[in-house]
């Protein structure tokens, strides 16, 4: 009997189809963080990045699939796990505070198009609120964790954990880069000094 032949899959036809995949994704959150969501179509992005429709399709799926798979590189390129571990290591509160303003200043800059991306479809989203929940669900869980490592120093935060946490969102989250930066016309690093700063005063009382 003839040897079935196995399935060959070339190497440069793989970094091709990745290639592909990075130049559709790159092309859509610039357009969705430009012109929003729901004014891009499918033949938008596939003109932005040099391919046909049917390749947008066949290599990241449709606009909703587009942009699942957008919110879910912006999460991983935030390296947020990185960052807590950076936090999770120091004892002194300010230090804390100092790295968690670091932390999602790099996240933040770096990820600002996929904010912006995020930002402009949640009105027109099928579900805004999941697609909001998935965006920042690890990103507020992480300053959740933060605030419980600060509570476990000394001294401890003014308020309690819960509220420390939320403070940390107000301060650390998104909306107040964008609000800053963006709107504000803040310097990214101006806003990591006082977003830190006054994280320091508030939660121990200019300590």
């Amino acid at each position: 009997m003839p040897t079935p032949k196995r399935a060959y899959a070339s190497p440069l036809r793989e970094q091709a189809a990745v290639r592909t995949r990075e130049a559709i994704l790159h092309a859509a959150t610039e357009l969705f963080a430009r012109r929003g969501y729901g004014l891009v179509t499918v033949a938008d992005i596939a003109a932005a990045a040099g391919v046909s429709p049917k390749t947008v399709f066949a290599s990241v799926g449709s606009k909703r699939e587009i942009m699942d798979r957008i919110v879910d590189a912006g999460v991983a390129g935030s390296r947020y796990e990185a960052a807590m571990r950076r936090v999770s290591q120091l004892s002194d509160p300010r230090e804390v505070l100092a790295a968690l303003a670091a932390g999602t200043r790099a996240g933040n800059e770096t990820q600002s198009t996929v904010h912006e991306a995020v930002r402009l479809a949640l009105p027109v989203y099928e579900d805004g609120a999941a697609l909001w929940e998935r965006a920042t669900r690890d990103y507020r869980a992480a300053l959740g964790d933060a605030a419980r490592h600060l509570h476990a120093l000394t001294p401890r935060p003014l308020y309690d954990a819960g509220e420390t946490a939320d403070l940390l969102w107000l301060w650390f989250g998104p909306d107040a880069w964008r609000s800053l930066v963006a709107e504000g016309g803040w310097s990214w690093s101006r806003a990591e000094t006082v977003i830190g700063a006054t994280a320091v005063a508030t939660l121990y009382a200019g300590g």
